[in-house]
């Protein structure tokens, strides 16, 4: 067989050919469904986290913010570890984005606060001086889309078999359990539980007001989303 491959070129290439190709898939896919697969301390988005991240999209937050740190020593410095494949696993879709008007904020979570948010988002150059970021005020005033945040909820919970209702593993070794209502006004009451939470650190009274009623600003439901991006 050998002898005969010598004797044939083309075939002798192809051989070599498949069998590093077939060496290499041996080598590469294991590691790369393991790379692709949720990363400890990786959790579904909530109801309201949704509805923010819905926010963030619909005012094109993405098109001056980035949410990827690349492996270079300038942005791990600045930003922090670079991003795993496996802290995407929820995310549909992606906001990698590739322009930064505005600073990356893969792990915001880790370094803004409630406060910090609220006051950036109504008046940005009073947190950054000479910043060109514009106001969103309105945000305070407009209601977060909850029904909407659920119904993306049941759909990857169906066709992508994201955990909600399971414990996930978190970095400190415990568990967390992202919690999806049954219907509507579960997903309702549970989204405003949770937005309570974030107002109770927010100084807009108006805000805080609207929460008490029931009622959820696009601002809450925002820095919600912010909020867990670690």
């Amino acid at each position: 067989m050998f002898h005969w491959l010598e004797k044939h070129p083309f075939f002798f290439a192809v051989g070599v050919f498949v069998t590093i190709a077939f060496a290499g898939l041996i080598e590469i896919l294991p590691n790369f469904a393991q790379q692709s697969r949720p990363v400890i301390g990786t959790a579904p988005y909530s109801t309201l986290e949704l509805a923010g991240r819905h926010v963030y999209i619909k005012n094109s937050c993405n098109a001056c913010h980035s949410q990827l740190v690349r492996p270079f020593k300038s942005e791990t410095d600045r930003y922090g570890h670079y991003s795993l494949s496996g802290e995407y696993a929820y995310d549909r879709p992606f906001l990698w984005g590739s322009k930064r008007t505005g600073p990356d904020l893969m792990r915001v979570g880790n370094y803004r606060t409630t406060d910090w948010h609220e006051n950036h988002m109504k008046d940005p150059a009073s947190v950054v001086p000479g910043s060109i970021m514009p106001a969103y005020r309105w945000m305070f005033a407009n209601s977060a889309d909850i029904e909407t945040a659920f119904a993306e909820q049941l759909t990857i919970a169906q066709f992508f078999s994201v955990p909600y209702n399971q414990p996930v593993p978190m970095r400190d070794g415990s568990s967390a359990v992202v919690k999806m209502g049954g219907s509507v006004s579960d997903a309702k009451a549970l989204a405003l539980e949770e937005a309570k939470a974030v107002a109770a650190d927010m100084k807009d009274q108006d805000v805080k007001d609207a929460v008490a009623r029931g009622e959820i600003p696009e601002i809450v439901a925002l820095i919600a989303y912010l909020n867990s991006l670690k």
